[in-house]
């Protein structure tokens, strides 16, 4: 990391980005850095991170839509990877974050003297991993994030019909398109539970998109098959997961 940051900040309340800025602007001899840009909300910052590239986000958590926990995750994807800084008024997720020794919290009102401090530290940061920033984050993500072209698309949870595990990636279908996840569909069963029902070793499928089950044309393994809302294609369901067909049709899947 540059002797000369860069910073982004990230904060949906207007008044705390003015006060922080004010701050920064107070710390800029003592720390030299510019100010590349900020964002009320996550989709947002991701966005402008693209283009304008930053070796430090200061980013609230508490945030709607997306928190600065989640926000944190998907940075993760960007080609130029930021070190992080959590600012909130929350002291809630602090021993999560100074246990990990990856990620610096700053709590509201900032003074001064602590965000001198945590900008001399953010220059020798290590990067947090994903499992560690997953196990910060109380609560399921409400993004999937995937690298595409240089850039980092955001595809919302809500709008995914199926997760399908192949080889080494989980391909993430949505009605409109598919995508590759590096996740391990094991952990996605975890992290976001009744959402998706298992019907395959390597299939999680939409409870809200399971229409029902078919009948397939062999008597192998696929001989149920899931009809999912807005697809045309159908899943097989294992002999093992072969339950869920059951349950469905006497509405004990929830």
């Amino acid at each position: 990391m540059t002797a000369h940051l860069r910073l982004f900040l990230v904060d949906d309340e207007p008044p705390a980005l003015n006060r922080l800025q004010d701050l920064l602007a107070d710390c800029r001899t003592s720390v030299p850095h510019e100010l590349v840009g900020v964002a009320h909300t996550g989709p947002e910052a991701i966005e402008k991170l693209v283009q304008h590239p930053a070796d430090v986000v200061l980013t609230d958590i508490n945030m709607p839509g997306m928190t600065g926990l989640e926000l944190a995750r998907h940075l993760g994807r960007l080609h130029h990877r930021p070190a992080v800084v959590f600012c909130t008024a929350f002291d809630e997720f602090a021993v999560q974050a100074f246990e990990v020794h990856a990620l610096d919290y700053l709590l509201k009102p900032i003074r001064r003297e602590r965000l001198e401090a945590a900008l001399l530290r953010a220059r020798e940061l290590a990067h947090p991993s994903q499992e560690v920033l997953g196990g910060l984050s109380p609560q399921p993500r409400r993004y999937f994030s995937v690298a595409e072209r240089g850039r980092v698309r955001l595809v919302p949870v809500d709008a995914v019909v199926y997760l399908k595990a192949e080889l080494k990636y989980v391909t993430l279908r949505t009605v409109e398109a598919e995508f590759l996840l590096e996740e391990s569909l094991t952990q996605l069963e975890t992290e976001f539970g009744p959402r998706f029902l298992r019907i395959h070793r390597n299939c999680l499928v939409a409870r809200e998109r399971l229409i029902g089950f078919e009948r397939g044309h062999d008597e192998g393994e696929g001989h149920w098959l899931a009809i999912l809302d807005g697809l045309a294609e159908k899943l097989p369901v294992s002999r093992r997961q072969a339950h869920v067909v059951r349950e469905f049709r006497k509405g004990q899947l929830s």
